[in-house]
């Protein structure tokens, strides 16, 4: 029997908006500060999926600015009506909430139109059967009565033509819980005689959860499932291997059976979420008008059978080993912030990178502070996502620093917490080293009175005097091995606590990237670190 193994999308790829058109699936998510953004996923049988572009790239408009890596495009929503696909999104480095179009998923994709009545986060596009189109959205909208609005759901209809509110929004729920935290999320769905809501609640951490609330009356104020929450992993402890679930949205099968796409984190050793968030997928069934998560168990499994409805496909995998061969990046690669000038070129089978001043951990800044009207707020670093908790990194550079450049191998995650295992002249001396970048932080980038505390360790330092080297960190969980040398015989530098990467503190969870990079470390130079080829296993 076939399986649906759990996560479906594995890495950096959360708050999972999934949409069927015919025989075909398709999912978009979230990518933060990393550009292209928003990738698209395809799939025939929910359980193998391909990824077949982006929706977002500098082509189309994209401008996201390298900070915390907690910015950016956050929780899109992909929809099909009439012959067009449009995801609905916020983008917190430029204008807000925006809308695209496509005929084809895998693009090109329209540029933004952008929606400047549309206020709040992680909007939503829901056509209805008769075709009108309509926005769910967040804001304080609701009254509690004390002279006080609180965070709520609103509904408005939209002008899909014209790309603009048609009607006044109307607040049509509030939170499932009493003061619940963070009513977040919004899709609605028209199935049967009600209109279904469906909201994330509790956060985007440990206390995650699936709300669902109906009305017979679109504009009506939703009644909330006693049931709620309906999908949660926030009373299991903080040892579940599986934590953060929620987010969710829904699909119809051919057969009339139903699933839930969501992201969930998977825990290592009861503490750090390493891949960050990633997506994940369950069934559901209907039960007295309302939907029941994960039949029998009522918990996210690691798998379930797969559909007996949809044909068994597999799909193309990721690259393991790049030799740099293509006149253009594989899909897999991203930049940390919209690059505004060209740092790289492919040219002989090699990637080059130029030491330009920005450097990976700058000082953070609070959340659309970063790269103002100069627009530098991204680095020469080009980077896969982490896609196991078993995972070998490596990479053969050819480089001679001077003075402040560096470059080599990284892993980031979000708020300034970094490893570098690099090449750099210290103190005259050419020296390979692992360097540990942490930040103290108390209070989130998007929170007034946030202040940066980024600390830079160096853990261990060898001399180094051939002209290439080859740098390789294998991941095993929480146990980081840093190695070095040549192509035929690599040794040992040190070993790193991965947790001190991955800390699975409040709002670092965007998950880990790996890559390579280049860097004046905040002065200009003309120096270029080659790549012969990067592999990730």
């Amino acid at each position: 029997m076939n399986k649906l193994q759990n996560p479906i999308i594995s890495g950096l790829y959360p708050d999972p908006s999934i949409c069927r058109v015919g025989d075909d699936y398709y999912i978009a998510c979230s990518s933060f500060e990393l550009c292209p953004g928003i990738p698209v996923f395809h799939s025939k049988d929910l359980a193998n999926w391909e990824q077949i572009g982006y929706a977002m790239t500098p082509e189309n408009g994209l401008y996201v600015e390298k900070g915390s890596m907690v910015g950016g495009l956050m929780a899109p929503t992909i929809r099909w009506h009439d012959g067009t696909f449009y995801i609905i999104n916020a983008n917190f480095s430029d204008r807000g909430n925006y809308i695209i179009t496509a005929e084809n998923p895998a693009g090109p994709w329209s540029k933004p139109h952008w929606l400047e009545n549309v206020p709040g986060i992680d909007a939503s596009l829901f056509f209805d059967e008769d075709g009108q189109a309509y926005i769910v959205g967040t804001g304080e909208v609701w009254d509690n009565g004390a002279g006080k609005k609180e965070r709520g759901i609103w509904l408005a209809a939209f002008n899909i033509d014209r790309f603009e509110l048609s009607g006044e929004p109307v607040t049509i729920f509030n939170s499932a819980l009493r003061v619940g935290q963070d009513p977040e999320s919004p899709h609605l769905y028209h199935i049967g005689d009600y209109y279904y809501l469906m909201i994330a609640e509790g956060g985007t951490e440990h206390y995650h959860s699936v709300m669902v609330a109906r009305s017979k009356e679109l504009f009506g104020f939703y009644e909330g499932n006693p049931a709620n929450p309906v999908m949660t992993h926030r009373h299991m402890g903080y040892q579940c291997p599986i934590t953060n679930v929620g987010h969710a949205d829904f699909v119809e099968l051919p057969d009339g059976s139903w699933y839930a796409v969501m992201l969930a984190s998977r825990l290592v050793a009861g503490e750090s979420k390493i891949l960050g968030r990633e997506t994940f997928i369950c069934p559901v069934v209907w039960e007295r008008g309302w939907p029941l998560f994960s039949p029998q168990t009522g918990k996210m499994e690691w798998e379930y059978d797969a559909p007996d409805c949809l044909p068994w496909t597999k799909m193309p995998q990721e690259i393991i080993r790049d030799e740099f061969d293509n006149d253009m990046l594989e899909m897999c690669w991203n930049f940390w912030g919209t690059p505004q000038e060209k740092f790289w070129k492919l040219e002989n089978s090699k990637l080059t990178l130029q030491c330009i001043p920005q450097a990976l951990d700058e000082p953070l800044k609070p959340i659309g502070q970063t790269g103002g009207e100069e627009k530098e707020a991204y680095c020469a670093f080009v980077a896969r996502r982490q896609r196991s908790l078993h995972q070998e990194a490596s990479c053969q550079m050819r480089f001679w620093p001077e003075g402040t450049e560096s470059a080599g191998l990284a892993l980031v995650q979000a708020l300034n917490h970094q490893l570098h295992i690099e090449r750099a002249c210290v103190n005259g001396q050419q020296r390979l080293q692992a360097i540990l970048v942490t930040d103290d932080y108390h209070l989130l980038p998007f929170i007034p009175g946030f202040e940066d505390h980024t600390k830079r360790e160096a853990l261990a330092s060898v001399e180094w005097t051939e002209p290439e080297v080859v740098l390789q960190v294998r991941m095993e969980d929480e146990k980081f091995t840093v190695s070095y040398g040549t192509t035929e015989r690599l040794q040992e530098l040190c070993t790193v606590d991965g947790r001190k990467v991955n800390p699975g503190k409040i709002g670092c969870m965007s998950g880990t990237v790996i890559g390579m990079y280049a860097t004046g470390n905040g002065n200009t130079s003309e120096n270029q670190a080659e790549f012969d080829w990067f592999e990730l296993r």
